[in-house]
């Protein structure tokens, strides 16, 4: 049962907190959860809820109807006419638009300073495993299939793909995901390290929500600084990155979680964190 419904304004993207868990559905299943509008504006505005929600310490982004994310409705541009706009001005207002929203949604979950799971009931497409890719752990189903996509509909990739596949598997191998737009099944997905694990289909989003439940009971304080300092060493200098680790962890120091899971540690039982 939810404790909480946030009012995305759409029917396209549904999101709940339970447990501390905010839950967020791409809900499109008769298109895969293709992105519409509606849905990029839902995901923004549940992602800026979450980032400053009390009640939330950790996030579950995942599809309705079998599927994660097909990407970007291709269906919808045919019988738009294309992506449009050929004018100057219609050229930079695209741009600034695409920037926008690939920074308000995968580079929020890759920045939000709370965790972030991608549960993936199914196939992650284009955008949608662009998206799925920025998130910190991802778990799926054996159902699910992973593919760029982009090669196939002559696009060049979005919403951070690029970057973040390459930083997990290496610039060879994310080459060649992009270049030929094959398919990756699971076992294979789980190999390279594009997933974090694989469970049932009946059991996928039941077990995702015991991770995320755990995390957001967890030392909240910490896995913040954790995701700073691990996001940093991705690009930065050895010598900023342990200047980082050090303040972070003098500062978890002085924090009321690490006080009690010292105690908690001497009296031999499980530490009671309050994220402070």
């Amino acid at each position: 049962m939810s404790d909480r419904i946030f009012d995305t304004g759409t029917d396209d993207i549904n999101t709940e907190v339970i447990d501390g868990v905010m839950r967020i559905t791409l809900n499109r299943p008769e298109r895969r959860n293709a992105m519409s509008d509606g849905m990029l504006q839902g995901l923004v505005a549940s992602l800026s809820d979450a980032e400053v929600a009390t009640d939330v310490g950790a996030v579950v982004l995942t599809g309705a109807g079998g599927a994660f994310c097909a990407g970007g409705d291709v269906k919808g541009m045919a019988e738009a006419g294309g992506e449009g706009g050929n004018s100057a001005v219609q050229y930079d207002a695209r741009v600034h638009l695409q920037r926008l929203n690939q920074r308000d949604t995968a580079g929020k979950l890759y920045e939000l300073p709370k965790p972030t799971i991608a549960a993936l009931p199914g196939p992650a497409a284009g955008a949608g495993l662009s998206i799925a890719l920025s998130c910190d752990l991802r778990y799926a189903s054996p159902n699910a299939i992973l593919t760029t996509a982009f090669a196939r509909v002559g696009f060049s990739g979005d919403y951070g793909g690029t970057y973040f596949m390459s930083r997990l598997i290496g610039s060879a191998k994310a080459r060649e995901l992009y270049f030929l737009s094959e398919k990756v099944d699971m076992e294979e997905a789980e190999r390279l390290g594009l997933v974090n694990g694989v469970f049932s289909e009946d059991s996928l989003q039941e077990e995702v929500m015991a991770i995320a439940r755990r995390l957001a009971q967890g030392p909240t304080v910490a896995y913040r600084y954790m995701k700073e300092n691990l996001n940093r060493a991705i690009h930065g200098e050895m010598g900023e990155c342990l200047d980082m680790e050090a303040a972070h962890h003098i500062h978890c120091g002085q924090t009321r979680d690490h006080k009690e899971a010292a105690k908690a540690f001497v009296d031999k039982r499980e530490p009671d964190f309050q994220g402070r």
